[in-house]
């Protein structure tokens, strides 16, 4: 071969090494790594950043899960019986069990530690506890803004909530699809924490029987992934 030949051939070659690299990395690679678009990807500043991320995430629940058991249990995670046991009613005079109200605190933790972590290694838009109707037969979307969903429940409206879908983080490509999930994931607190971390399932309604996994992922596209302190990142089948 002449030396152009050569150098293409040995170029091609490269590209494909570099390429079955690539897919064998990815292979090895979280979901959460797997599931962020090269585009994304390569907006990242550094390589590990997408590894970071996970990390950091997974921290933010370890924390909160530590700071809320620490608030109301001196650091040692409740039982299963204390997990069970009703502490209040909520507007409507349902029960709330502890598990329930544990649950919500170590939420507000954990987002509030994620939002701060995401500013910092996520290079596109994001949303956190972002409400969002949708409609199965149109397979059709729209975004509730906080203003109005804090106007709804204010008003003890919250019939005209039903039928819509909060995540608790949705990862954007960029700013014009923000109606779009590149991953969408929730944080989860077991109670007791031996207990695995499970998606919800919808009781009443259009998505009744149907797991917040699958509505998630029809509504928004993209995979969904569960958080929890003991797990990490994780893809919980629903």
């Amino acid at each position: 071969m002449d030396s152009e030949t050569a150098g293409k051939a040995r170029h091609a070659a490269y590209v494909a090494e570099q390429a079955s690299a690539r897919a064998a990395t990815l292979a090895m690679a979280s979901p959460l790594v797997r599931a962020i678009p090269p585009a994304v990807l390569a907006l990242m500043q550094q390589d590990h950043d997408a590894d970071e991320l996970e990390k950091q995430l997974t921290a933010c629940a370890v924390q909160a899960e530590q700071v809320g058991n620490a608030r109301y249990f001196h650091g040692r995670p409740p039982t299963r019986q204390e997990c069970a046991e009703v502490v209040e009613q909520d507007r409507c005079g349902n029960p709330v069990t502890r598990a329930m109200f544990l649950g919500k605190q170590k939420h507000v933790l954990a987002l509030a530690c994620a939002e701060q972590v995401l500013k910092k290694l996520w290079p596109a838009p994001f949303s956190i506890e972002q409400r969002y109707r949708y409609y199965p037969h149109a397979r059709m979307v729209e975004s509730i803004s906080k203003d109005k969903e804090a106007r709804l429940i204010a008003d003890g409206c919250t019939d005209e909530l039903r039928g819509t879908i909060k995540p608790d983080i949705v990862l954007h490509e960029d700013r014009s699809l923000l109606l779009k999930s590149v991953l969408t994931l929730d944080f989860k607190f077991p109670c007791p924490d031996t207990n695995g971390p499970t998606w919800a399932r919808y009781d009443t309604g259009s998505y009744a029987g149907r797991s917040q996994r699958t509505v998630y992922e029809e509504a928004l596209g993209g995979q969904a992934l569960l958080i929890s302190p003991r797990t990490g990142v994780k893809e919980v089948k629903p």
